[in-house]
């Protein structure tokens, strides 16, 4: 395998093992094979604290991209300021830029967690730069030991500068180099996450889960106002995630969330700075490469003050799995202060069906659709994207995953993307072939 990665992995005072009883830090924040139907940490009894422990982990992902695009827009345009005609870049077959996270988890007291990821390379940036973090708090014997024990049983507080807990597919997608919990090598084409300075209160109960959190809306962080209108979001989740049977688990959530501010708010689907998955992809010869144009394949509605709810299902029987997304989101496209006459509106709608099979699953086959349409605004034309991805995997070990994809994406022809757009009647579609390590 043309792979070649290497990583310091420290053990500071030990990395905590599995209980039968009790939750322990690497149960579910280690990127492993065992995790990859895990959404939110479970909440179980906190390991006994007999000191700090400190964990250091990774994630590292390497691409081969085999991808050809066409377009039917009528013209591209010019090349700058010639009157050479404008073409799309000729893709060719090899590999991507790898990737590679670097993860620290540390116990900190009794059901006391931290959680900090950097990112040590990305598409969006080659240099290391910190991702986020968070503190999570299932106990509160800090404050005296049995403090609240009764609330604590069934609460949690989560406190960060990290991705909100909006929908279930961004437990599901691929963080930078973190890929082993996709099955599929793309994220969803409105990728719904967003890492912003928030708290969330959690409700574990005969397994209904419950959070409502606030963050401030904001991917930079500054305490300058200027001209900006700053604003809080709200959002919510309520679910229900039961094993009905040692073949049978089923779980149904929903989710909502309202952003308030024209210069904060719009990060939802904006704010994945690792970068979208196939690279280059109806990138014309007008267009920036490399760092510059780090979204590819992906679509941002734009909105402010928008609402937006998502209901995902799951359900998984034996080595049949079923995974879904109904969303639905409407806002303003309000251009720095001033806001448009008409909010729009854009639906997105996915399902992934996947059949994992081997004496440990260690296998997989499965499809995926993905779709999105709407309208910027009432009087705007429609815009249409439709995606869809078959792929296989093979777990080598419960840290390393190999799969390959095909991905079909196409967009409508319409002059709503642009007069000279490439994404016009765009089309893209080829191999991937992606091997990661997560441990």
């Amino acid at each position: 395998m043309l792979m070649r990665a290497s990583m310091l992995a420290v053990l500071f005072s030990g990395v905590m093992s599995a209980q039968d009883t009790t939750t322990s830090m690497r149960d579910y924040l280690a990127p492993e094979k065992a995790n990859r139907n895990v959404f939110e940490d479970p909440k179980g009894a906190s390991p006994e604290f007999d000191g700090v422990k400190v964990s250091v982990g990774g994630d590292f992902a390497l691409q081969f991209q085999s991808l050809d695009h066409s377009t039917e827009a009528p013209s591209l345009g010019t090349v700058g300021t010639t009157t050479t005609p404008n073409t799309l870049q000729v893709m060719g077959s090899d590999f991507n830029l790898p990737t590679a996270n670097l993860d620290v988890n540390a116990y900190l007291a009794k059901g006391v967690k931290m959680h900090l990821r950097t990112y040590l390379s990305a598409r969006h940036h080659n240099e290391a730069w910190v991702k986020g973090g968070y503190i999570q708090i299932d106990d509160l014997d800090f404050i005296k030991e049995g403090f609240a024990a009764n609330i604590m049983k069934h609460a949690r507080v989560k406190v960060g500068m990290d991705e909100i807990n909006y929908g279930d597919y961004h437990f599901r997608r691929s963080d930078n180099a973190e890929t082993i919990n996709n099955p599929f090598v793309g994220n969803f084409i409105m990728d719904n996450f967003s890492t912003e300075a928030f708290g969330e209160g959690y409700l574990f109960y005969n397994n209904f889960i419950g959070m409502l959190g606030v963050s401030n809306g904001k991917l930079n962080q500054t305490a300058v106002k200027g001209t900006n209108w700053n604003s809080p979001s709200v959002y919510a989740k309520l679910g229900y995630d039961k094993q009905i049977s040692e073949d049978l688990r089923v779980r149904l959530t929903g989710s909502f969330i309202q952003t308030n501010g024209l210069s904060t708010g719009g990060y939802l689907y904006n704010s994945d700075r690792a970068g979208g998955r196939y690279y280059y992809v109806l990138l014309t010869q007008n267009d920036l490469m490399g760092t510059n144009n780090y979204a590819t394949g992906r679509f941002n509605p734009g909105f402010k003050k928008m609402q937006a709810f998502q209901v995902n299902p799951f359900v998984k029987y034996q080595g049949l799995e079923f995974f879904g997304a109904y969303e639905y989101v409407t806002g303003n496209k309000a251009s720095g202060l001033t806001e448009r006459a008409t909010d729009g509106d854009y639906t997105q709608l996915a399902a992934e069906l996947l059949y994992r099979f081997g004496n440990k699953e260690q296998f997989y086959l499965g499809g995926r659709y993905n779709s999105i349409s709407g309208q910027d605004d009432d009087v705007s034309a429609e815009r249409e994207i439709n995606r869809f991805n078959i792929a296989g995997g093979w777990f080598m070990t419960k840290n390393i995953l190999a799969k390959v994809e095909y991905v079909n994406q196409k967009y409508n022809n319409d002059p709503v993307w642009g007069a000279t757009s490439a994404l016009r009647g765009g089309k893209f579609n080829g191999l991937m072939f992606e091997a990661t390590i997560g441990f």
